[in-house]
């Protein structure tokens, strides 16, 4: 049965995200298979988690990567977004099968805060005048040292304000879109200015939707969790240091299927319309979307082929493509048929 348009139900995410989802369909989940986020246990946080850790000044990310694989005996873990040693601050580190998804972060923008030193002194009007020329699309060249091509390109200042003025020293604030590189735009702000500038100390505080004010973990704290679980079986430290990998995954646009469709999207299939239940109520053709069960675990990352009034509308039709399946392919039964996949939703 379908539904009208005005059933809606809000999902909560996040602590700061809800989003207003249509109801298509409803069905009850089983509790025989797949597991609620919030009631997996330790060896299921370790494969869906993620760690938002506080990187220290000096290791490399992927120094940092290779001590928390260690510590934690992960064979598959990584990271999203590259610091150079000397920043600090948030670095996503994905654990298990929850490294498929970092790629979701790069979607969104990133914040930094930090601290310039310009070689002379600047009128304040002028140096309040030249920030604002580079907030909005900017050219950019890398640095020499750089993990990427040297070749120009565009990149978005989404803001860029002035914290603090004190003397030649200007504590700043820059929220950017990924692969932008701060130390260079500080270069580039100096050379405008006239007398040049000099990046001195650079912290991020936000990948995407993940923000430090939700708190980080410290590496200290992680190897204090993790002798706690080992040396005395203690899991709750640790347990409250990983966060279920939807959190990652929560900005995108969002579809919840049928426990009968589950597999068989984990298998490679493509969604069909009777598999869908709930969409986001402003859901566009086009859209990165996050699939999830009833349960609101996370399944598949892919592409809206539908905006939600077609698949209102549509009785059949494939409503998105499957981009990279995060749940491994036992987690739910096998409920679809080979020879008639539309009648549990795939394609």
């Amino acid at each position: 049965m379908k539904l009208s348009s005005k059933h809606l139900s809000t999902l909560s995410k996040s602590s700061s995200i809800k989003e207003e989802l249509l109801i298509i369909d409803t069905e009850e989940t089983s509790e025989e298979y797949g597991t609620h986020p919030n009631k997996r246990t330790l060896d299921d946080i370790l494969d869906y988690g993620f760690i938002p850790l506080d990187k220290p000044a000096g290791p490399t990310s992927h120094e940092v990567v290779a001590w928390v694989r260690n510590m934690l005996k992960k064979e598959k873990a990584g990271h999203s977004g590259t610091l150079d040693p000397a920043v600090t601050g948030l670095l996503p580190i994905g654990l298990g099968e929850a490294t498929k998804a970092l790629s979701v972060l790069l979607i969104g923008p990133k914040e930094y805060v930090g601290l310039a030193r310009i070689h002379s002194n600047v009128d304040e009007d002028k140096l309040n005048q030249v920030f604002k020329e580079f907030t909005g699309e900017i050219l950019q060249r890398p640095p020499q040292k750089s993990s990427v091509k040297r070749q120009t390109r565009r990149r978005w200042i989404y803001d860029l304000d002035i914290l603090e003025n004190k003397g030649q020293l200007i504590l700043f604030r820059v929220l950017c879109q990924a692969g932008t590189y701060i130390r260079k735009l500080v270069y580039d702000i100096g050379e405008v200015l006239g007398p040049g500038a000099t990046m001195i100390e650079l912290r991020r505080t936000k990948v995407s939707n993940l923000k430090e004010e939700d708190g980080l973990v410290r590496m200290h704290d992680l190897y204090d969790a993790v002798y706690e679980w080992k040396e005395n079986k203690s899991e709750d430290k640790l347990i409250r240091l990983i966060q279920p990998v939807e959190k990652m995954v929560s900005s995108l646009k969002t579809i919840v299927i049928r426990d009968s469709a589950v597999s068989a999207i984990c298998h490679g299939a493509q969604l069909a319309v009777p598999g869908v239940l709930q969409v986001s109520q402003d859901l566009r053709k086009g859209d990165t979307i996050a699939l999830y069960t009833l349960k609101m675990e996370i399944i598949a990352i892919g592409e809206a082929t539908m905006s939600a009034t077609e698949i209102e509308e549509c009785e059949k039709g494939v409503v998105a493509k499957t981009r990279r399946v995060i749940m491994k392919q036992d987690t739910y039964p096998r409920l679809w048929k080979t020879k008639k996949t539309t009648d549990v939703g795939v394609a």
